[in-house]
């Protein structure tokens, strides 16, 4: 009986030894959507870029975005930009944790924070819009830039018609 079970014992003793060895991979891990993007700094400065072309956006003939923004825009212009500031706070916390790094998004969920606006397709195509003329003017490579709006992309159906 032994010696039929040998080669068994032997084969399965392979297995776990061979299997248990760690592999000799020299590819250095991708670095994190986060680290890529340029960190905390280069969020910070896309996201104010977007926030000002938003407000530049509000205020042309066309505007699709001043239905939504108009009274962040008013309370800044009066004077307070608690609002503004609180939603710019939100969005670098908010692609921060998104994308690896270590913020943390303090803010409501994405239903909850746009019940009630009514936003249309239109409206958040042209939010993104700003989003990528901020991505572009801080020269955010194509595979970073696409890796970030197919992110916040994903909270389309959590913001649209709330």
């Amino acid at each position: 009986m032994f010696k039929r079970m040998l080669p068994l014992a032997l084969l399965v003793a392979g297995t776990l030894t061979f299997s248990s060895c760690k592999k000799n991979d020299d590819t250095p891990a991708t670095p994190s959507l986060y680290t890529r993007l340029g960190g905390n700094a280069a969020i910070t400065k896309v996201v104010n870029d977007f926030a000002g072309n938003v407000v530049a956006e509000t205020q042309t003939a066309n505007s699709k975005l001043l239905r939504t923004f108009k009274p962040l825009v008013d309370a800044a212009k009066a004077g307070d930009p608690t609002r503004a500031n609180n939603l710019v706070n939100n969005l670098i916390n908010q692609i921060g944790q998104a994308t690896g790094g270590p913020e943390k998004y303090m803010g409501k969920d994405m239903m909850t924070a746009h019940k009630g606006m009514k936003i249309t397709d239109d409206e958040f195509t042209a939010l993104v819009n700003e989003l990528v003329k901020a991505l572009d003017k801080n020269s955010v490579p194509s595979q970073e830039k696409t890796e970030l709006l197919t992110i916040l992309g994903g909270l389309k159906g959590q913001i649209v018609g709330q």
